[in-house]
């Protein structure tokens, strides 16, 4: 009986505090710069654990402080550079050290390439990121926002789980 009890208090325990706070975190998409793929005042599961073992992929989603961790401020993009890469856009191409990039999640052609317009080499803990509505994102081609550090990312994205007609993984 007293077992019992143990047992379903330490659950409770994890389930309200330590997955909300170290595993898994709902996010709310803020503004349209994820869009066709994320649309503003969407609710997301951030998983936070599995990229400080594994490397995060190109293409993956991810939310990150563009102003350190004691700044709550989050945006959500995707990755397209990796540690230790070389980024460089020309016209509305993307290159990967110096190797065209195939990818189609921009909504539409790139107006401005910002600081990526010379090549951009990210260090060992860095990433380059960009939002999908390319021409009104705030990203990694601003100087404002510029590489984003590893210790900014606050996880990836793993679930869109609000509106319910759109529930599912993001991709």
């Amino acid at each position: 009986m007293v077992y019992d009890l143990v047992f379903y208090a330490v659950l409770i325990i994890v389930c309200v505090y330590v997955l909300p706070n170290f595993v898994i975190q709902r996010t709310i998409v803020d503004g349209a710069s994820m869009e066709n793929t994320l649309h503003n005042g969407e609710q997301l599961y951030v998983e936070k654990v599995s990229y400080h073992f594994d490397a995060l992929d190109r293409f993956d989603i991810i939310v990150f402080y563009p102003y350190g961790r004691e700044n709550e401020e989050y945006y959500v993009k995707r990755i397209i550079g990796l540690p230790g890469e070389t980024v460089q856009i020309i016209g509305t191409d993307i290159y990967i050290n110096e190797e065209l990039l195939e990818e189609h999640y921009g909504k539409e052609a790139m107006e401005s390439p910002g600081r990526a317009a010379e090549p951009v080499t990210l260090g060992e803990d860095e990433y380059f990121v960009l939002g999908d509505n390319r021409n009104i994102s705030k990203d990694s081609r601003s100087e404002e926002v510029g590489n984003v550090k590893k210790e900014n990312i606050g996880g990836k994205v793993v679930l869109r789980i609000a509106p319910l007609s759109k529930f599912g993984t993001v991709k």
